[in-house]
Formats: C-alpha cells, sequence, structure tokens
C-alpha cells in the first residue's frame, strides 16, 4: 500500500493559502465587531433598529406624530398628548 502523499503529490501548497484565507477571515470579524462596537450609529445589515427621524431636535408633538403615523400610539392616546403638549 502506498502512502498517503503519493495520491496527492504536491499538495501541500494548499494549506497556507486555506490558513491565510482563514486569518483574514477572523480580522474581518474582529474588525466588524470592534466597528459596532465602537460606533454606536453603525448599524449592522441585520439589526432592527429604526431611523427615527425625531430623535433630533424635534418638538414633542412632531414626536407624537410619528408615532401615531407608525401606529405606536392609538388616536386617543396622540389627542390626549397633543391636549397636554398644547
Amino acid at each position: 500500500m502506498a502512502p498517503w502523499h503519493e495520491f496527492w503529490p504536491g499538495g501541500f501548497w494548499v494549506f497556507p493559502i486555506i490558513m491565510m484565507t482563514f486569518m483574514l477571515l477572523i480580522v474581518i470579524v474582529v474588525l466588524f465587531l470592534v466597528r459596532s462596537f465602537w460606533d454606536r450609529n453603525f448599524k449592522s445589515p441585520w439589526s432592527d433598529r429604526q431611523e427615527r427621524p425625531y430623535e433630533k431636535n424635534a418638538s414633542p408633538v412632531e414626536i407624537a406624530k410619528c408615532r401615531y403615523a407608525r401606529g405606536e400610539i392609538t388616536k386617543e392616546e396622540f389627542e390626549e398628548i397633543t391636549k397636554t403638549i398644547g
């Protein structure tokens, strides 16, 4: 019976390529994780965090309008908020 290396002569060049590819994949994953933790505004592709236009310098009435338009509050809640605010 022939040794295993006779069935695949010169095949050892593949292993460094596989190892470098695996290390590159690890580096990419680590950089992605560091970026997502470092930059809180970074939105990953699978994030369900919605963009909220009212978070920056919006009046309370505008916030209530946006919430009502998205269906987060009912009509009665919206009217109560607008009466209370002004």
